[in-house]
């Protein structure tokens, strides 16, 4: 197949072969992004506002909610521009930069959910030492640290992208670019891509996994050796949340990545479900798990609905 050098613009991709219900598939994944704004907004604007909300853990929660409205802002715009305008073109440049946020911020998201592990493990741990241990500077400089780790793993193979040539195809197979898609429609040698890759994987989502295993572990043993039943639960109770998103988090990113290394023969839309399921789950359901779980967030949010009231 011959190249294509001079074309400039991708071909984004909705559902192949339900594209008569590409409307109707554009409302829930509408009202699924609407939520998203505003749950993790919620979050971010109480933690900002609300001085009982100005500790370590809820500094954490707000970088996580962060990185789930960037996620999304980055990707459900072409997504929504492909399902209900049929705007499936975007530019080299374009896709690039969207393809490096998406997978930075993923990346971002572990390690954001490594930090929050490691706040739980120091605060039941060491509870004494916590304020101190955990100054803002510190939760600051965790916050800068988390970031560019993320964004320089992840630049390497990225760059690249622009100087590959591409073939005449440019069709990709999502609604959003991913590296792994624009790298299946190079005509040159992708070793480096492919490879590079999967070693940001290992050395960093699954060690992140490990590291916050073996914390919980070490968080649990701590647990089980304090005397009152009471302290016992208070002490768990801070950590339900965090433990529900490290897996809604991780258990998407296993399945996706076992659907794409082994899935093969799976119908593709099952593929593109999961990506979507993989970037729109975590961001959906964080807001949700610490409004349920956490009483420190369920009473910033009654404040905040109730503050009209109370002046009236």
């Amino acid at each position: 197949m011959g190249l294509n050098k001079s074309a400039s613009t991708f071909q984004l991709t909705g559902f192949p072969g339900m594209e008569k219900a590409h409307h109707w598939i554009f409302i829930p994944l509408l009202a699924a992004y609407i939520s998203i704004l505003l749950g993790n907004g919620t979050l971010l604007f109480l933690i900002r506002n609300d001085h009982n909300l100005h500790e370590p853990m809820y500094y954490f929660l707000a970088m996580l909610a962060a990185t789930d409205l960037g996620v999304t802002l980055t990707t459900m715009p072409t997504v929504l521009g492909v399902l209900w305008l049929d705007h499936r073109e975007i530019g080299h440049g374009a896709c690039f930069s969207q393809a490096y946020f998406i997978h930075t911020l993923s990346v971002m998201e572990s390690g954001v959910l490594l930090a929050m592990a490691y706040d739980r493990f120091i605060a039941i741990r060491n509870p004494l030492r916590y304020t101190s241990i955990l100054t803002n500077t510190q939760v600051m400089k965790i916050g800068v640290g988390v970031l560019t780790r993320a964004g320089l793993s992840i630049m390497p193979i990225v760059v690249r992208l622009h100087w590959f040539p591409y073939c005449q195809s440019h069709v990709l197979s999502h609604a959003f670019c991913l590296h792994q898609d624009v790298i299946k429609l190079v005509c040159a040698d992708i070793t480096f891509n492919c490879l590079y890759p999967v070693v940001v994987l290992f050395a960093m989502v699954l060690l992140d996994f490990l590291v916050i295993f073996f914390s919980y572990i070490s968080i649990l043993k701590t647990v089980i050796g304090i005397g009152s039943g009471e302290e016992r639960a208070k002490a768990l109770n801070t950590c339900v949340s965090h433990i529900c998103c490290i897996l809604v988090f991780y258990v998407t990113v296993v399945c996706l990545t076992f659907i794409h290394r082994f899935g093969k023969h799976v119908p593709h839309v099952i593929h593109i479900t999961m990506s979507y399921l993989h970037f729109l789950f975590p961001p959906f359901m964080n807001p949700f798990i610490y409004s349920i779980k956490t009483k420190q967030i369920q009473s910033g949010i009654l404040r905040l609905f109730s503050l009209p009231h109370s002046r009236a």
